[in-house]
Parts: structure tokens; C-alpha cells; sequence
């Protein structure tokens, strides 16, 4: 049980399992609710189509946000090979598909290990980075031209976990500011089937893992004793 006596506008870091089809801003939503707290924000957002680990800080312990925001991020999750999205994951519906034919697991594996190291990635049009100041999302979503610029990431491993095509398993650990879905593009490009995201979760940030996390259901229990 958390001791229901902590002030949390005093500072406190939680380590939450945020579910599927949540927005980061709704789990800080619900958290200012719970805690009462005067402020509360995250520490790196994931999709409502992602889930895993999101760190939430109250009160002082807001000003540590920048520092969270530049660990790195460890993801497992699903590719489909054969088929692409405009979005590059399941937010939108598959525009082409193509053949497998001379897909294997030895091409996937090496062209996986070519990720590996810095790099330039051009985040996806559909993403919250601003052109011209607006969102991505919201050009791309009114079929107007969005040209992003290339951003330098980092890709610390990129390890292929299971192979039963068209879908793939892996585990990626990366720097801030990669978006695992820019890398389903890209790696469907390299094998020239195209690809693209089915599932993603976050598992760490940092030293920081979603073992040690608590859903908000279990946290509000913890807290106060009650779903």
C-alpha cells in the first residue's frame, strides 16, 4: 500500500504500465485526479496504440523531467512484412502489399544489424513533430504535403526475437526521439517488401523497467484502497 498520507505536490516519480488505447495525457489526467496534485506531467509519450512503461512525475519532481526524457528506451513488439500503412502502423489501413518471396531469416537478421549505431530517421507524417508550426498528423490527415526533416537517433540493438512471416517479433533498445515505427518503414524498404508496426511496448527507460510498474488500477488501489 502507498502510505496515503504522501504529499504529491511535494514530488514523487511513478513508474505506471500504461494500457492500450490510453493517451499518455489521459494517464496524467488520471493521476492529477487521484493525487491531487498541482502538476503532473510524463516523461516521454507512447501512442494510445502502444503500452509499457511511462514515467509520471508530481509536484518538484516535475523538474527531473528532462532529465528521464534523455534515457535511452528499450521496445518489444510485432512487424508485418508484405504491407505498409501510411502511418506505418495499425492508425491506418494497408495501402500496398507485395510479395515475400525471398524472405528469410538470414536476410531479416542482417539487414536488422545494419540499423545498428547513429543514423538519420525521418519521423513519420503521421507524428506530433510540428511543420511549419503544426502537427504532422493533422497535414497528413487533411492528404496535405508533409516533408519532415532527418533527425539523428541511435539503434543500440536490434535483435529479431521470433520469425513466423509475415510477422516478426523483436526487441530494440534506442535513443530518445526514435520512432520504432519510422524504423518498420525503413526496414521494409531495405527488404523490399515493405512493413509495418502491429505492436509495440515499452519495457524501459533507463535502469527504469515496466516489471517495477503499476497499472493505474493498481496504483489507485494501492492509494486509496479501492478500484
Amino acid at each position: 500500500m502507498i502510505d496515503s498520507n504522501i504529499n504529491f505536490n511535494e514530488g514523487y516519480t511513478l513508474l505506471i504500465d500504461k494500457k492500450l488505447d490510453w493517451s499518455s495525457f489521459d494517464v496524467v489526467k488520471k493521476i492529477r485526479n487521484i493525487t491531487k496534485s498541482k502538476k503532473v506531467g510524463h516523461a516521454g509519450t507512447l501512442d494510445p496504440l502502444a503500452s509499457g512503461l511511462l514515467i509520471i512525475c508530481t509536484g518538484k519532481h516535475t523538474k527531473k523531467i528532462n532529465e528521464f526524457l534523455n534515457l535511452d528506451k528499450t521496445y518489444t513488439g510485432k512487424f508485418v512484412l508484405g504491407s505498409t500503412t501510411p502511418s506505418h502502423d495499425l492508425e491506418t489501413e494497408v495501402s500496398e502489399t507485395k510479395s515475400l518471396s525471398g524472405i528469410n531469416e538470414k536476410k531479416i537478421k542482417d539487414i536488422a544489424e545494419t540499423f545498428l549505431g547513429t543514423q538519420f530517421q525521418r519521423p513519420p507524417k503521421y507524428s506530433a513533430v510540428k511543420v511549419n508550426g503544426k502537427r504532422a498528423y493533422e497535414l497528413a490527415r487533411r492528404d496535405e504535403k508533409v516533408i519532415i526533416e532527418e533527425k539523428e537517433i541511435k539503434v543500440n540493438s536490434f535483435d529479431i526475437l521470433d520469425i513466423k512471416l509475415p510477422v516478426i517479433h523483436f526487441s530494440i533498445s534506442c535513443s530518445k526521439g526514435t520512432y520504432i515505427r519510422s524504423l518498420a518503414r525503413d526496414l521494409g524498404l531495405e527488404l523490399g517488401c515493405g512493413a509495418y508496426l502491429s505492436e509495440l511496448r515499452r519495457t524501459k527507460i533507463g535502469n527504469f523497467d515496466v516489471d517495477d510498474a503499476s497499472t493505474i488500477e493498481e496504483f489507485e488501489f494501492n492509494l486509496k484502497g479501492k478500484y
